[in-house]
């Protein structure tokens, strides 16, 4: 991949930031000071519960600043809202999506501007203008007319790319936007950052994919424990550095270790599908491996994961699982609902951690403890001390971020929310553990942490199942890769012999090769 063009079309100052900060129970954010100019990509990168959410929410009018000043243009800039800062020009594409699930896409794309005639609504001029911003995304496969709450959380987070991508904007926000798009996706999206420069936006770019920082990024800013740590020209900056500066030491990620040991079968599906989403997936999944799924988004990917763990119902094929707990209750599926399936010793994290994994106004300790009630139970009555030290013990095991256990999980940064759903299949003990997206919007040195938990789990004999966009994170991770296209599982990959090309190639439906090892995994 080449380098996006950096060259600002002007020289002119877009922004400047001026000592921010902001305290809730204990300060975020201390004296910020930044200066973004005109046509100028400015990365902003940092651990989770480092203050980047809270700075971006600052400036485009969310959160109000407990100390410090924003100018825009040169004009003292002070949003009251985030429609207050769109008025002005300042967007922000957020990692918790803004759309309306019961609206249509064309009406999400332009709800502030619907084309009406005597209190009618024009509904061929919306579908046009809602195509044509579409098309900025380079986005053809989705209908205007469609409910928002119909797409994929990917398809959902291109379409709020697509909202953002305004002419009258003058500082656009991206918080972590590729999390969820394919390469191809990312391609569009990066093409219109460089036509956002050459008009003159200025962009703050957030995310923890460094390799995407050194492509577009001009200059890069590091924010540790609310503190502004480095600003600096992303030229010739090196990835180790800026992860070392991020984290405070190095972090190493090995793509060359040997594959797993595989144990018994602990689950298998055979034939298992759902109407076109999902098509006749045979899978086995062993104890002491990690299989990754790859593929495009739409591919079914989500929509296998779901099936396998009861969260939706199969039209055909069956399951067969061979944990202790299965064993003990006798269970086999196809599932009636998730609670059978946990039952039968199999755990999910999903890929919407705020919709489908938290309960966000609860404390850390009931969601970390939810998914085994009785181990903290006695006789029927909650053993207050215990469900206490659980909390407390995962939460230094997984270093996550907060002021106790009692913190409402909707306070913490992403990054922490997600340790908090891993915790639960710890405290948990489930035998097959399925992983949507488990890294989605974590930063560096907390998904080495998660990495490390997933190894452990694996060699103490669990099987792990990890869908994911990121194919260095699967590479990383995993000892078989499967590749799924238009619902089917079109091929597996075992460790020591796949290529990034390859996966790439049949993800796009593109390889005629067999698969010869989509039995054994």
């Amino acid at each position: 991949m080449t380098r996006a063009d950096s060259s600002p079309s002007t020289a002119a100052l877009r922004m400047q930031l001026a000592g921010i900060g902001k305290t809730y129970a204990g300060p975020v954010l201390a004296d910020v000071s930044l200066s973004l100019q005109a046509g100028q990509v400015l990365a902003l990168t940092g651990e989770n519960g480092a203050g980047k959410s809270t700075l971006s929410k600052i400036i485009c009018g969310l959160v109000s600043p407990s100390s410090g000043s924003m100018l825009l243009d040169g004009q003292a800039f002070a949003p009251t809202s985030r429609r207050d800062a769109e008025a002005q020009g300042v967007r922000m594409v957020m990692q918790e999506l803004g759309l309306i699930p019961t609206l249509s896409v064309a009406e999400n794309l332009l709800l502030d501007r619907l084309p009406h005639r005597a209190g009618w609504l024009k509904d061929k001029e919306l579908r046009a203008l809602a195509q044509a911003q579409l098309d900025k995304m380079g986005i053809h496969d989705i209908d205007p007319a469609t409910p928002v709450g119909q797409l994929g959380i990917g398809q959902q987070q291109m379409v709020e790319i697509a909202r953002n991508l305004q002419d009258s904007t003058r500082v656009l926000i991206l918080d972590e936007p590729t999390a969820m798009l394919t390469a191809r996706e990312t391609e569009h999206l990066f093409a219109q950052i460089a036509l956002l420069k050459q008009r003159g936006v200025a962009l703050i770019y957030v995310s923890h994919r460094l390799e995407e920082l050194q492509r577009i990024a001009d200059q890069v800013a590091v924010l540790r424990d609310g503190l502004l740590v480095d600003v600096r020209p992303m030229a010739g900056v090196q990835e180790a550095e800026l992860v070392e500066r991020m984290v405070g030491h190095h972090v190493h990620e090995d793509l060359q270790r040997p594959i797993r040991p595989a144990g018994p079968v602990l689950l298998r599906a055979h034939g298992i599908g759902r109407g076109k989403a999902v098509q006749g997936v045979d899978l086995e999944l062993r104890a002491g491996q990690i299989m990754g799924i790859a593929g495009l988004v739409g591919a079914g990917r989500t929509e296998c994961i779901r099936l396998l763990y009861g969260a939706d119902r199969m039209d055909s094929g069956k399951l067969e699982v061979f944990t202790q707990a299965s064993q003990r209750h006798g269970l086999r599926g196809p599932w009636r609902s998730p609670m059978q399936a946990m039952r039968a010793g199999i755990g999910l994290v999903t890929e919407d951690r705020k919709s489908q994994g938290l309960l966000l106004p609860q404390s850390i300790r009931v969601n970390m403890t939810l998914s085994d009630v009785p181990a903290i139970a006695r006789a029927g009555w909650l053993r207050s001390a215990h469900e206490h030290g659980v909390a407390r013990s995962l939460i230094e095991r997984l270093r996550v971020r907060s002021h106790s256990e009692e913190q409402p999980v909707s306070t913490l940064s992403g990054g922490n929310q997600q340790k908090v759903v891993l915790a639960r299949w710890l405290h948990r003990e489930c035998e097959v553990l399925l992983l949507d997206e488990p890294t989605r919007g974590v930063d560096v040195g907390a998904r080495a942490e998660i990495y490390a938990e997933l190894e452990q789990m694996a060699a103490a004999g669990k099987a792990l199942l990890v869908v994911s966009s990121d194919l260095r994170e699967l590479l990383a991770l995993c000892d078989r890769i499967g590749v799924m296209h238009a619902g089917r599982l079109v091929q597996t990959f075992e460790r020591g012999a796949w290529s990034e090309q390859a996966i790439l190639a049949a993800a796009f439906g593109e390889s005629t090769q067999p698969n010869p090892t989509t039995q054994t995994l």
